[in-house]
């Protein structure tokens, strides 16, 4: 078994957990939709926070040959992974009958999600800026790597739902865009 496999079971075992709680509180959410009304606002936090997790994954694959096997790695990266399990396990309600409208939810715990993304984004780019250098400062780069951060800080600003859902919107379309714009 080499390095990075060891590494990545754990942290792979982790992020799939935080992917099945995720799908196992839309699951929840659906079933009792004829009682509750999940709304754009969880939808999109949910979506968002799915492809992040993805493509913290695919980080890590293209990471793979220059992360090094040792404790503050293991330790550091077993946080990040607990940090988005528990953002991912908040975006629904474990029992969202209980709740009329989910936009409710995503009130009371849309931020703390973000802040957890936020801060996994964090430790992934000064994780790779100390094994790989500093991403390039050319426009794909700009709009699909740094553009990331002040919109996710301002999502966490706001009270206001539209920038929210704004902000949200644009940063799902992050993803599909980086697949495309090679």
């Amino acid at each position: 078994m080499s390095g990075f496999e060891f590494i990545f079971s754990l942290f792979g075992l982790v992020l799939g957990l935080a992917l099945a709680e995720g799908l196992g509180g839309l699951s929840r959410a659906i079933k009792a939709s004829h009682m509750v009304r999940i709304g754009y606002p969880t939808a999109l936090l949910g979506i968002f926070v799915s492809c992040d997790v993805v493509t913290f994954w695919m980080y890590g694959w293209a990471l793979r040959d220059k992360l090094p096997l040792n404790w503050a790695l293991m330790f550091g990266g077993f946080i990040v992974t607990a940090i988005y399990y528990v953002s991912t396990s908040l975006i629904f309600p474990d029992r969202p009958e209980e709740w009329t409208d989910l936009d409710a939810h995503f009130d009371k715990h849309g931020r703390k999600v973000l802040v957890g993304i936020l801060v996994c984004n964090i430790a992934l780019l000064a994780t790779t800026h100390l094994l790989v250098g500093l991403l390039p400062l050319d426009l794909r780069t700009a709009i699909l790597s740094w553009s990331f951060f002040p919109v996710m800080a301002l999502a966490i600003a706001s009270k206001t739902r539209w920038i929210q859902l704004a902000c949200l919107t644009w940063l799902i379309a992050l993803y599909p865009l980086s697949a495309v714009w090679m």
